[in-house]
């Protein structure tokens, strides 16, 4: 596989990645932690660490958007137990 093909397949995998999260809302983020070592809050701030790595500036509250697909205080609100 070439390296762009690699990159596309990746992106896809991530796009799967937060759709699937965002459809288990059920799904804790303390829970993700204890068990993956990872939660949606680490995602969004290896999201932003990347775009800023490429030169794009994102505050820390619209990577949590792009990774929670709402503001964080409202999926908090909604979502956490």
């Amino acid at each position: 596989m070439d390296e762009a093909t690699k990159k596309k397949v990746q992106a896809k995998a991530f796009e799967r990645l937060i759709k699937h999260l965002g459809e288990r809302k059920d799904v804790q983020n303390l829970d993700l932690m204890n068990l993956a070592g990872f939660c949606r809050n680490c995602l969004s701030k290896w999201y932003r660490e990347e775009a800023i790595k490429m030169g794009e500036n994102i505050s820390d509250p619209d990577a949590r958007k792009e990774i929670y697909g709402m503001g964080y205080e409202e999926w908090k609100d909604k979502y956490q137990k």
